[in-house]
């Protein structure tokens, strides 16, 4: 049997491109390593601690605090967790955060009621062009609205919000308009529609498949890595809308060589393992119409209210993305899998909103792990190759060309809804990487 192996996207990039270095250091691998060894008369004080460490502590205190724990966020500039506390009649609580590592800040809004506010948005306010995601360092509901909700609709939307009472929620307006993207990083196509491959991971079964949007999923059923190509891939799974937004799609050919990476044109970033998104976390997107992108992780659990319908348990941030990215990867620095390019609004020019499917909660609901099923890859919270979270190896300069939208694609290109048909692109062009791995002493620039 013929071993197949799916063929870079390389992506020229073209003389005076916008590439993403700017004034910002650059992030090296271990720059941000834990501090451990303080003095036990320090144990109080709050532990500097990697991003990718931060959802460990994370919720064990949640576990610690029951319901005197009202959210957490990742402190970049100073490199600790902000846990947000109640602590009503247990004065103790505080203490027992302080212990934990955390930096303790006193809030007025619990989670119980925070998520009681975000039910009375999805049963009263659930209008297409909005979303809504607690934000733990507001200590509120941010609820976002397009500019397609005017009229008897926004007067419904703002009028929940008031309800909710003060100090509860904060609307915010976008100037675009919601819809389902295509991003990551190899393109895919089917039909007139195109997409970009996500993560390579392992099906239950043992077969190679990969990870992408649910609304590329549900557009066409066989995929191929050239436009006009002979189909590669079959939908074995596809979620969209409601319980999030993923597809797990087999490699037609049971031998195809499947990497645990991501194509950046110039060079890949290993994938070691999947891992939950932070508030406040740094992370770097590809597609395959705008190339890499970084950003930071705004809100967790969002729920979006695409045309299509709702989708929940989103992850919220300010990564920019266009059409043509839908599907595409979400990861850290560090090697890490963090999430699927769905949607959002606006492009990579004037900013905007962008969502994106969790890659643990995808994993565990296809049944899937993360990379070829050799011992390179590993599933949701596994550590691979026996590293720490977070250590593995970052990558060396990109270029951001990027545009997002909603929805990601197989391979880097763009499907779902609102795709254009007649074999076009939505979101024509290519853009690249960090450029090669750590190897080379370099690390991914943000630009911000």
């Amino acid at each position: 049997m013929s071993h197949q192996r799916i063929p870079k996207r390389r992506a020229a990039i073209a003389a005076g491109g916008v590439v993403a270095l700017g004034a910002a250091a650059i992030l090296l691998p271990n720059a941000s390593a834990s501090q451990d060894g303080a003095s036990d008369d320090a144990a109080a004080a709050p532990k500097t601690l990697r991003a990718t460490d931060a959802p460990d502590l994370a919720s064990r205190l949640a576990g610690l605090l029951g319901d005197a724990f009202a959210g957490s966020y990742y402190d970049r500039a100073s490199r600790q967790l902000v846990v947000n506390v109640v602590p009503g009649d247990d004065s103790d609580v505080i203490v027992r955060a302080e212990k934990a590592g955390a930096a303790v800040r006193e809030v007025d809004n619990s989670m119980t009621e925070l998520e009681a506010g975000a039910r009375t948005l999805k049963a009263r306010a659930t209008i297409p062009g909005t979303s809504w995601a607690v934000d733990p360092r507001t200590n509120k509901i941010l609820v976002t609205a397009d500019r397609t909700v005017t009229g008897d609709r926004w007067n419904r939307l703002e009028s929940t919000v008031r309800s909710l009472g003060s100090g509860m929620a904060a609307i915010k307006r976008s100037a675009g308009t919601f819809k389902t993207f295509a991003s990551g990083g190899d393109a895919i196509f089917a039909g007139g529609s195109r997409c970009s491959l996500g993560f390579n991971v392992t099906a239950g079964d043992g077969t190679p498949a990969f990870l992408t949007a649910g609304h590329c999923g549900v557009a066409a059923e066989q995929w191929s890595d050239a436009q006009g190509g002979q189909p590669i891939a079959t939908v074995d799974q596809a979620v969209f809308p409601g319980e999030g937004d993923f597809a797990l799609v087999t490699y037609d050919d049971p031998a195809t060589e499947a990497p645990s990476e991501v194509d950046l044109g110039e060079g890949t970033v290993p994938i070691t393992e999947a891992a939950e998104a932070t508030v406040g976390q740094e992370v770097f997107r590809m597609g395959s119409t705008t190339g890499l992108a970084d950003g930071q992780v705004l809100g967790l659990n969002a729920t979006v209210n695409y045309p299509e319908g709702t989708v929940t348990g989103l992850i919220q941030t300010d990564v920019c993305a266009e059409p043509g990215d839908s599907g595409g990867s979400m990861f850290t620095q560090d090697g890490l899998a963090i999430g699927l390019t769905s949607g959002g609004s606006g492009d990579c020019t004037a900013g905007g909103e962008t969502f994106f499917q969790p890659v643990t909660t995808a994993l565990e609901a296809v049944g899937a792990t993360l990379g070829a099923g050799d011992g390179d890859g590993a599933g949701a919270g596994d550590q691979a190759g026996g590293e720490e979270s977070g250590a593995s190896e970052g990558a060396g300069g990109q270029e951001i060309g990027g545009e997002e939208a909603g929805g990601q694609d197989v391979g880097g290109e763009e499907a779902g809804a609102g795709d254009q048909a007649g074999g076009e692109e939505a979101g024509a062009g290519a853009g690249e990487g960090p450029g090669e791995g750590a190897g080379d002493g370099s690390g991914l620039t943000p630009t911000h």
